[in-house]
C-alpha cells in the first residue's frame, strides 16, 4: 500500500510541516482531511519559507495535486488570501494543483463572531480556540444547517439555506443581546467570494478513487494533534473534529482499507497551546529555555506555547488510537546541552499509579507525572543526518522513547532543514 497518513501524536505543533514536505516529494497527491485554517504548517525549502494554513503542503512543489477533503471546514476568504500570499512567493495555485471537495462545509462571518463571543467569556468558561470560527462551523455541519461549497453554485437556492442557518444563529445573538444578521449580507458575502473558490470544486471521493486505481501515491495530511481529537483528546479542551488517523478515510471519501502506513509526529519534548491539562508542563526556567530554544510560538496565532518534558504515556495512547506504525521524532536538537532530561513514564492519580490519561476532566486535572531521569548529552544533535552523528546519550534517549511508546522511531528530525533528517524507515516503502 503506497499511501501514508501523517498525524500529530501530541497536541499539535509537532513539526509536521517539514515531514509532510519531505514525504510530499515522493507523493503524487496530498490531501487535507480535517480541521481548518486554525492550524498552520511552516515549510522551509531552500531559501524559501512558506506558511500554510488551509492548503495541502504539496502545492508548493511542481507536479503535485493538493486536495482539500470534505472533513475540512473551509473559510473561502482565508483560502483566497492564502492563494494570493503564495502567488507573491511565485507559487501559482490553479485547478491543475488544487481541488476542493464540493461537500466541504464553509466558515462564515457568523461563525467567526460566535467563536469570538464565546472566547471572550468569563475565566474558566473558555476553551482557548483561535477564534477563527472552526468550532461553530462544525456545529452547523453536524446540525445539518451548514452552507457547503456546492451551494455557491446554486445562487437561486442559497437564500433558503441562509435563512435556515440564521434561524439558529440569530436566536443565539438575541440571547446575547446582539443585533441579528441579515440574510442579504450573508448572501453577498458568499456571492462575492464564489468566483474565487468555485473553480477548484470537484467530486473528491471519485477523484480519490481514480488516483488510487491509477496507482498514485497519496499522502494524507492531518492538522493539529491526536490529543486534540474531539473524541479521544483532552475534552473539552479539544478541537471540533477528529484528528486521529481514522479520519483520513472519512474526511476524504475513501475506504479505511486504503489508508496504509500511519506516521505519527512527536516532539522530543511536549508543548501545548491554549487551555487544558498538561501533566508534564514546566513552569520554571527549564520550560522557558525549551520554549526559547524551540521558538515555540504558533504559526497561525503567534501564541506562546506551554512547554514540558516528553510524555510517553500520552504518545503511547495516541499510538494506539491512531494505529501508528512509526514515529517521526522532531526537535531532538532543542534538548542539546541539558544536564538532565526527564521522560514521563506513568501517572499518579489519588495515590494510585496508572498508565493512561483518564477521559474524566476532573481526573485529568489531578494526575501527577512520574518521571525517569536521563543524563543529558554534551554533543550537538542539530544537523545530524545519521545515527553516528548523534551523541551516545541522545541515542539512548531515543531508544527509551521507542520502548515506552510501543512504536519504532522511523525518522529523527534534527533541525527545520528538510535534509537534516535521520531516516530509519521510509513510510512509502514500508
Amino acid at each position: 500500500m503506497g499511501n501514508v497518513v501523517v498525524v500529530g501524536a501530541q497536541w499539535g505543533d509537532e513539526g509536521k510541516g517539514k515531514l509532510v514536505d519531505w514525504l510530499s516529494e515522493q507523493a503524487d497527491t496530498v490531501v487535507r482531511f480535517q480541521g481548518g485554517h486554525n492550524a498552520g504548517h511552516t515549510l522551509v525549502i531552500g531559501e524559501n519559507v512558506y506558511k500554510l494554513s488551509l492548503l495541502p503542503s504539496g502545492v508548493v512543489r511542481p507536479g503535485k495535486l493538493g486536495i482539500i477533503g470534505n472533513g475540512v471546514v473551509l473559510d473561502p476568504y482565508a483560502l483566497a488570501a492564502e492563494i494570493d500570499r503564495l502567488a507573491k512567493q511565485g507559487v501559482i495555485i490553479n485547478r491543475d494543483n488544487l481541488r476542493v471537495a464540493e461537500n466541504v462545509a464553509l466558515i462564515l462571518s457568523v461563525h467567526r463572531e460566535l467563536d469570538g463571543l464565546r472566547e471572550s467569556g468569563p475565566v474558566g468558561t473558555t476553551i482557548g480556540t483561535t477564534k477563527r470560527g472552526i468550532g461553530p462551523a462544525y456545529e452547523d455541519k453536524v446540525g445539518r444547517r451548514a452552507i457547503r461549497l456546492m451551494d455557491l453554485a446554486e445562487p437561486d437556492a442559497l437564500p433558503a439555506r441562509v435563512e435556515r442557518l440564521l434561524l439558529h444563529h440569530n436566536a443565539l445573538r438575541r440571547g446575547a443581546g446582539l443585533p441579528e444578521f441579515e440574510a442579504a449580507a450573508i448572501i453577498k458575502e458568499l456571492m462575492d467570494i464564489a468566483p474565487r473558490v468555485l473553480p477548484f470544486m470537484d467530486v473528491v471521493w471519485r477523484l480519490m478513487d481514480e488516483e488510487r486505481r491509477a496507482g498514485k501515491r497519496i499522502l494524507f495530511e492531518g492538522a493539529q494533534g491526536a490529543l486534540l481529537d474531539v473524541d479521544h483528546g483532552t475534552y473539552p479542551y479539544v478541537t471540533s473534529s477528529n484528528t486521529v488517523a481514522g479520519q483520513a478515510a472519512t474526511g476524504s471519501g475513501i475506504g479505511p482499507g486504503q489508508v496504509g502506513y500511519v506516521l505519527g509526529i512527536a516532539k522530543a519534548y511536549t508543548t501545548r497551546v491554549g487551555e487544558g491539562p498538561f501533566p508534564t508542563e514546566l513552569h520554571d526556567e527549564i520550560g522557558e529555555r525549551i520554549g526559547i530554544n524551540g521558538h515555540e510560538f504558533g504559526t497561525v496565532t503567534g501564541r506562546k506555547r506551554r512547554c514540558g518534558w516528553f510524555d510517553a504515556v500520552l504518545v503511547r495512547q495516541t499510538v494506539r488510537t491512531s494505529g501508528i506504525n512509526g514515529i517521526a521524532l522532531t526537535k531532538l536538537d532543542i534538548l542539546d546541552g541539558f544536564d538532565e532530561i526527564k521522560i514521563c513514564t506513568g501517572y499518579r492519580l489519588d495515590g494510585h499509579e496508572i498508565d493512561y490519561l483518564p477521559a474524566s476532566q476532573a481526573q485529568q486535572a489531578r494526575v501527577e507525572a512520574i518521571y525517569e531521569t536521563f543524563e543529558g548529552w554534551e554533543g550537538v544533535t542539530g544537523g545530524a543526518r545519521s545515527w553516528k552523528d548523534l551523541p551516545a546519550q541522545a541515542i539512548k534517549y531515543v531508544r527509551r522513547i521507542e520502548e515506552l511508546i510501543g512504536a519504532p522511531v522511523a525518522l529523527v528530525s534534527t533541525s527545520p532543514e528538510r535534509d537534516d533528517t535521520i531516516l530509519v524507515q521510509n513510510p512509502f516503502e514500508a
